[in-house]
């Protein structure tokens, strides 16, 4: 992906690999993009591109959904004793 590339030539000598370090970049980079914006790079995506980027999603959402279900079970059994 053409952003991915340019975001990687711009700061690979500025920054580590770290987590934190690319959710920042991450984050400003879409702020500074509208829906409208945002639908045109996905438009740009071929086949192996929206595959990945879907699957990521999917992924990433359910990790969350899973973490957070394990949030609530033990906050709720926490109650129980």
């Amino acid at each position: 992906m053409r952003l991915v590339d340019e975001l990687f030539a711009m700061y690979r000598n500025k920054i580590t690999d770290d987590e934190e370090d690319l959710d920042m970049i991450t984050f400003a980079v879409l702020e500074h993009y509208d829906r409208n914006e945002l639908m045109e790079i996905v438009k740009d995506m071929d086949q192996h591109e929206l595959q990945y980027f879907i699957r990521l999603y999917l992924l990433e959402t359910l990790k969350g959904k899973f973490a957070q279900m394990e949030g609530n079970q033990y906050t709720n059994s926490r109650h129980l004793h």
